[in-house]
This record gives C-alpha cells, sequence and structure tokens, in this order.
C-alpha cells in the first residue's frame, strides 16, 4: 500500500509505504511527479518506508514506462526514511550511480532532517 504524504515543499513528491507496492500505486506517485514537474521543472522526493513487502511487474513495468517517457533528469533530491539498515547502504549505492541526485537515508523519526535535507539549496 502506499499513501500520498505532505510536506511543505511545494515541489516535493512525498509517500509512505507498507506492504506491497501495486501498479496503481506507482501510477498515483508517478503522476502525482509529471504534474509537479510541469509546475516547478525539478522535483525532490521523500519516500518513507514503513515495510516493503515486494512491488508487482505491472508497477515496475509504469515505472519503466514514467522513465522512458520523464526521465530522472528533473529529480534533484531523494530522501528516504527508513529503519531497516539494508535500505540505508542501498540509498548509499544509489547515491553513487545516480550523481546527478542527491540521495540520503533518514531513520524514521528524523523525517525533520529529511525536509530539511529536500529543502537546503
Amino acid at each position: 500500500m502506499l499513501e500520498m504524504i505532505e510536506i511543505d515543499i511545494d515541489h516535493a513528491v512525498a509517500f509512505r509505504i507498507s506492504g506491497k507496492v501495486t501498479e496503481g500505486d506507482m501510477s498515483l506517485v508517478l503522476t502525482e511527479a509529471k504534474e509537479k514537474i510541469k509546475r516547478h521543472g525539478n522535483i525532490v522526493l521523500l519516500e518513507q518506508i514503513d515495510s516493503f513487502d515486494g512491488i508487482e511487474i505491472a508497477a515496475i513495468i509504469e515505472e519503466f514506462k514514467y522513465l522512458f517517457d520523464v526521465g530522472i533528469f528533473n529529480i534533484t533530491k531523494v530522501a528516504v526514511l527508513s529503519d531497516n539498515k539494508w535500505l540505508e547502504t542501498m540509498i548509499n549505492i544509489e547515491d553513487t550511480l545516480f550523481s546527478t541526485i542527491k540521495m540520503k537515508c533518514f531513520k524514521i523519526k528524523d523525517k525533520d532532517l529529511a525536509v530539511k535535507f529536500l529543502n537546503a539549496t
């Protein structure tokens, strides 16, 4: 399940994941991202991962369609909220691979720090 959440950044797409990510969930996030890119040019992402039980193949296909259509160059920063150590390791690897996007992992309790990270220029 995926739930959109609000943070005090106009150009942010923020959401919470618990359980399995479906095609509908992915479509919701990607539609929001497209709309914010049209309005603001660049966006930042905040992902709070309470639990993760996998992702539907259809959701992955939806994400690939988005990447083909829009790309990732409009994403400047990603903050991930999670208490899972393995996810922090993955974010550090992705931060190295995607050098044009600043990525950082925060503990769920440190949401305010994550928002400050996204809001800093």
